[in-house]
């Protein structure tokens, strides 16, 4: 009996296959976000209303009030960075639900018997995602635009918040998919993930320096990973002294963790 024996030059063929079919994968998952998106544009303007009132309303009454201390940067300047956090992180802490309506609609199982791997799901799931936060993120930078906040328009400044906004989306979207292999259902995972996005909010920088909260709220601060996508997104936008490589290499290790975890539960939905 002869037993056949894989070639060295079929090891090296399939290893690019299998990464070229693992960005395939998750570059097809974007583009039917993006699709979507460009079908429901109302979204967008809906979507605008939360930020616009935490500009509008909080932003503008505690620049007048001086009641925190932002070093010297106008406060509508220092909060537009964290709205814009907030903003994105609200809309990828519920992407589960997307998950769980593609369950109930039999599309899921389709995706998971196909021989894409559990983690480029995940994967792309989470850039999918990234392309709503995205987009968030511009009607929040016009909206801080017109009320005159100091913004850095530099071009690499730019496209290093966008990374900082895309692995940020990147791993609150794991979260959530998390949560809906745990939670099963759409309505439980609305409950958790309302339980758990204020907390992530003002367990934050978003609203106010971490030196001015109480201990224990300092301790959750800096392993809350929205604290390092807020840092970045303002030493890269109104320029404030920051930690932009540890930011980014923080959010690159919580979306690791939240790869693993989500495409670890993602079966749970399917059984």
């Amino acid at each position: 009996m002869s037993v056949a024996r894989a070639e060295p030059h079929d090891v090296l063929d399939s290893a690019p296959s299998s990464v070229a079919t693992f960005f395939s994968r998750i570059t097809t998952l974007w583009l039917v976000e993006l699709k979507k998106l460009s079908h429901d544009r109302t979204e967008l303007f809906t979507r605008a209303i939360q930020p616009a009132l935490w500009l509008l309303i909080f932003g503008e009454t505690f620049t007048r009030i001086h009641a925190i201390p932002t070093g010297g940067v106008p406060y509508l300047d220092y909060l537009a960075p964290g709205i814009m956090a907030q903003s994105a992180m609200f809309i990828a802490i519920f992407y589960g639900i997307v998950t769980i309506w593609e369950r109930d609609a039999g599309v899921l199982a389709k995706l998971m018997a196909t021989p894409t791997s559990r983690s480029a799901l995940v994967v792309g799931k989470a850039f999918a995602a990234s392309v709503r936060a995205i987009a968030q993120v511009v009607v929040v930078l016009v909206l801080s635009l017109i009320l005159g906040v100091h913004l850095d328009w530099n071009a690499f400044h730019l496209l290093v918040a966008l990374i900082l906004v895309v692995l940020g989306v990147g791993f609150f979207t794991t979260l959530s998919i998390s949560v809906a292999g745990l939670a099963l259902k759409q309505e439980r995972l609305m409950g958790i993930g309302q339980a758990i996005t204020m907390p992530l909010f003002f367990g934050s920088n978003a609203l106010y320096p971490v030196k001015l909260m109480p201990g224990w709220l300092q301790v959750v601060s800096h392993v809350n990973p929205l604290t390092y996508m807020v840092d970045g997104l303002r030493a890269m936008l109104i320029r404030t002294s920051g930690h932009v490589l540890l930011d980014l290499v923080v959010l690159v290790v919580w979306l690791v963790i939240g790869i693993g975890v989500a495409a670890g539960l993602l079966p749970r939905l399917v059984r």
